[in-house]
């Protein structure tokens, strides 16, 4: 088996987007369990850390928000799923309360490498080109590089 590649790649091409990929040392069916079942999901997402799952319906147009806790803060996020294809895509839309109100579109695609490995694509599209730069700068590269890791573990697991 092959070793996971641990580092979250972000690239900008446009004013506005944001592309991040990672790849994970598991199937595409067991990636794609960790996103869609919230039991799996509140093991990783938020760095691993404490995570109240203050609601989730995973359906198209249904609406999620999580609360984070990490060293004494909390941390909100909250979106609604535009699009959910099983195994392939999710498109909702993001948003942090540290930047309330600037809401991203983010399409994740799951793509089997075939050979047991799942590289996970995540292109976000931004209203301005500011409000990408601003959550450049919030520490997302690091934050998704911590989350990854967390996902890594349950993979493993």
């Amino acid at each position: 088996m092959s070793t996971p590649t641990k580092d979250v790649v972000v690239t900008t091409s446009g004013d506005r987007d944001c592309h991040v990929e990672r790849v994970f040392d598991a199937p595409r069916e067991r990636v794609w369990a960790a996103y869609s079942r919230v039991e799996q999901l509140a093991q990783w997402w938020g760095r691993g850390n404490q995570l109240d799952i203050e609601r989730w319906e995973f359906r198209k147009g249904g609406h999620w928000r999580f609360v984070e806790h990490s060293d004494g803060e909390t941390h909100g996020f909250e979106g609604r799923f535009r699009e959910i294809t099983p195994q392939e895509r999710i498109v909702q839309s993001f948003e942090w309360d540290g930047m309330p109100a600037h809401i991203t579109i983010d399409t994740t695609t799951f793509v089997d490498l075939g050979d047991g490995r799942t590289k996970v694509v995540t292109d976000s599209l931004f209203h301005t080109q500011e409000e990408r730069d601003g959550m450049l700068g919030s520490g997302m590269a690091a934050g998704m590089t911590e989350s990854y890791l967390a996902l890594d573990r349950l993979l493993a697991a």
